[in-house]
């Protein structure tokens, strides 16, 4: 097989070789690209001649190649021989030296720098690269001095069919109506094949189908799926499982192929009617049951899916189509049989409808397969049922009057056994409707009666129920029972509104002050009027007077001139008003009617008597001053005591710490060598009770405590253990002695003691009398001390 393909190669190159030299013989300078390359290596063969001072002479083209072709995929145990370049300035004496370069040059291909041979070393693939560019150059081997200017060319990758056809979108899912016909479209598959389809037919495809058959066809070269059979019915088979192959080399022998498959499912149409299982379905229902109970179900059946498979009923005709109604359940498709009016068994025992089932959809397609309906035959029995008994009136309105005695006659109710057996009917009131018992009901014969007197104002209406049953059936009938509360008139009138009246102190006489008006808690009739006048005693007032407007309202007017607040501020006008009820009542309303003081425009300032008990000569801003004044003289006196206060407290004063505890007065520096005795630490909180001083530490010392009699200052002879036991008799009975420890001061050295007194307080010398010259002398340890000293006495010496 090798030997054919590098039999396919020579020829191929050949052929190329031979076609190429024709080509330039008889096209010679035909193509513009082609003479401007010729044009261009003369030249640059011209110039490079003449560098040398040599005759230059125009040449023909140097270069004899053609474009190469291999064979992808070729394994052979040789290198293949892509073909060969050679210039005419090669003599064949090996000065020439050939130079390949691009894409793939000593990798991929390989030239003989001595023949001009181009091997390719490795297989290629034409998927991965179609073709090669490469560059070709003649330069003299003892230089390497260019002789012909680089040429390009191209080596093609021949393709072989080594790729079969692949489906990348694979599979697939399509949908198609039922009973669709013949060649309806259903969907196109596409492969891809990666072979070169401008060459052979490596890349030329055919499809064909090789499961779904008979049912489904596919077009060879566009992948376009048909259906093949008419009527196929998605109530019989919905999915179709097809297998579609694509072949290369154009479906012939030989060719590589591909499948992928294809689900293929059948949607629905309405292509079928609703269907009554049965011809006619018995039913039967109760007489005690109530309107809009349920009293059956049936259902037509529709193969056919959503909203084609749904179904809509009605009653066409029967004797019970005004006792019953049908409903649909949406969620089961079923219709349902509701009872539309109570049905009594000893009045008809049973009943007959004719019921139809329809599509609301119908596909105008397949409307000639219809009729899409069917109907049926529901036959209703009535069962008897022991019912409770039933009231005459489906409610009852009855009057009373208010105020109307205990055992008054409201009404009566009355209820039969509607039963076949007419048992007798007992009534009652249920309690939860008449709550506080105003009403009392005769069990036998139903008549309601009061059971105290009624007050309109209070209830008008009252609204109760009654029952009714027999020993037979335990259950109860009820009806509503309205009891309207006739009005008497029983209230007295009185004022709509208890407004008081104000009025000016200059009013004008005969001026209206007031307007006023009464209401009735008794029922106001449209020919109802209310009558006013003053009250007896204050008929003949000089003050006020009524007129009555004879419209249910009356006018106060002013009779006289002036009124002061500091005489009475405030009149009481007893109104008497009488309304035309029967029998006719009347009540005395009083009116307030207050002074007030008013500008001269009649406006209101104040009602109030609390401007008179001031100074008739202040007016109200001499008083706000004067406040003012009072609170300002306040907080001066305020500021000044407490300013008073803080001059008296110490400068620096802290809540835990007393200044006087910290600068203490040394006149004791202690027992010497005889103060082994141990003692009381509380001796030392008061070193100043020898003299019968007791100071107190957690107050400032303003006043001190007389010596005690009997005491005097113990000298510098007195023993010491005397000494504490005083101190401590001293502390233990003195209730001033501060409760915290302090550092107090001893002046005695203790008996027997050779030295005096270390305490330089009491010296009468300063530290400017002191010599420290002698600390020189105490060698090095005290240098640094002797040198702080002899600083200080040299920098005085110095001022």
């Amino acid at each position: 097989m090798w030997e054919e393909l590098r039999l396919q190669v020579f020829f191929l190159c050949l052929g190329a070789a031979l076609w190429s030299a024709a080509a330039a013989a008889t096209h010679r300078g035909s193509g513009p690209r082609e003479r401007g390359h010729r044009r261009h290596l003369s030249l640059h063969r011209h110039r490079e001649r003449g560098k040398e001072g040599q005759v230059l002479h125009r040449s023909k083209r140097g270069w004899v190649w053609n474009q190469f072709f291999v064979i992808e995929e070729y394994t052979g145990p040789d290198p293949v021989l892509v073909g060969r370049l050679h210039s005419d300035v090669d003599s064949g004496n090996g000065n020439i030296k050939y130079i390949l370069s691009g894409e793939g040059a000593g990798t991929i291909f390989v030239i003989d720098d001595k023949t001009g041979n181009i091997h390719a070393t490795k297989t290629l693939d034409r998927e991965e690269q179609a073709q090669y560019t490469l560059t070709a150059q003649a330069v003299a081997r003892d230089t390497n001095k260019p002789l012909e200017p680089p040429s390009e060319f191209i080596v093609k990758v021949q393709d072989i069919n080594d790729n079969p056809p692949e489906f990348l979108h694979g599979p697939y899912y399509a949908r198609v109506a039922e009973m669709s016909n013949v060649g309806t479209s259903v969907i196109k598959v596409t492969a891809t094949d990666a072979d070169d389809p401008t060459y052979g037919n490596s890349a030329r495809l055919v499809y064909s189908i090789l499961q779904g058959q008979p049912y489904f066809s596919v077009e060879p070269q566009t992948g376009i799926i048909r259906t093949a059979l008419p009527n196929m019915d998605r109530e019989a088979r919905q999915e179709y499982d097809v297998v579609i192959q694509a072949k290369d080399m154009g479906g012939h022998m030989g060719g590589l192929s591909g499948t992928t498959q294809v689900k293929i499912t059948l949607t629905d149409v309405n292509d079928n009617p609703p269907k009554f299982a049965q011809g006619v379905y018995a039913m039967a229902v109760s007489e005690d049951k109530v309107p809009g109970e349920e009293v059956g179900r049936l259902k037509a059946r529709d193969p056919d899916l959503a909203e084609n498979g749904l179904v809509d009923y009605r009653i066409l005709e029967g004797d019970g189509m005004n006792f019953f109604e049908i409903t649909k359940d949406s969620e089961t498709q079923e219709a349902v049989v509701k009872l539309k009016k109570p049905v009594d068994f000893e009045t008809k025992r049973s009943y007959t409808l004719k019921v139809e089932a329809s599509n609301p959809h119908v596909d105008p397609r397949f409307a000639t397969w219809g009729p899409y309906k069917d109907t049926t035959i529901v036959k209703i029995s009535v069962e008897d049922a022991d019912e409770p008994p039933t009231f005459m009136a489906p409610s009852y309105n009855f009057e009373v009057e208010e105020n109307a005695p205990a055992g008054t006659l409201v009404g009566r109710v009355h209820a039969k056994d509607t039963d076949i057996m007419n048992n007798p009917v007992r009534y009652m009131i249920p309690r939860y409707t008449d709550l506080e018992e105003f009403f009392t009901i005769n069990t036998e014969d139903g008549i309601i009666k009061t059971t105290r007197p009624l007050d309109r104002e209070a209830q008008s209406w009252h609204n109760i129920s009654v029952s009714a049953n027999h020993t037979a059936n335990p259950n109860y009938a009820k009806v509503r029972v309205n009891i309207k509360v006739k009005d008497v008139n029983d209230n007295a009138p009185e004022f709509a509104t208890q407004n008081e009246v104000l009025v000016c102190e200059n009013v004008s006489p005969g001026k209206l002050i007031e307007t006023v008006s009464a209401t009735d808690k008794d029922e106001m009739a449209h020919r109802q009027h209310f009558h006013f006048r003053l009250a007896p005693e204050v008929a003949n007032n000089h003050s006020f007077s009524l007129k009555d407007n004879r419209d249910s309202t009356a006018s106060i007017f002013v009779i006289r001139k002036g009124f002061s607040r500091l005489s009475q501020d405030v009149y009481h006008l007893p109104i008497e008003i009488n309304d035309n009820g029967v029998p006719p009542l009347s009540s005395t309303n009083t009116l307030i009617i207050r002074v007030c003081s008013c500008d001269s425009k009649d406006t209101i300032l104040s009602c109030n008597v609390e401007p008179f008990i001031l100074s008739a000569g202040l007016s109200t801003g001499a008083l706000i001053a004067i406040l003012a004044c009072i609170v300002i003289l306040l907080a001066i006196v305020v500021l000044f005591v407490a300013l008073r206060r803080q001059k008296k407290e110490p400068l620096i004063v802290f809540e835990e710490e007393d200044i006087r505890e910290n600068i203490i007065t040394y006149d004791d520096e202690g027992g010497g060598e005889e103060d082994t005795e141990a003692f009381d630490i509380a001796t030392l909180q008061n070193p100043d009770g020898a003299n019968g001083f007791l100071p107190r530490k957690d107050i400032k010392p303003e006043l001190q405590y007389p010596m005690r009699p009997g005491l005097r200052p113990i000298g510098n002879s007195v023993d010491v253990d005397d000494f504490i036991k005083t101190r401590i008799s001293d502390a233990d009975n003195d209730p001033t002695a501060p409760p915290y420890d302090s550092i107090q001061i001893y002046g005695y050295e203790g008996r027997g003691s050779i030295a005096g007194s270390l305490s330089s307080l009491e010296s009468v010398t300063t530290d400017s009398d002191l010599d420290y010259d002698y600390l020189q002398s105490w060698g090095p340890r005290f240098k640094k001390l002797a040198d702080l000293y002899g600083t200080k006495d040299s920098a005085d010496d110095n001022s």
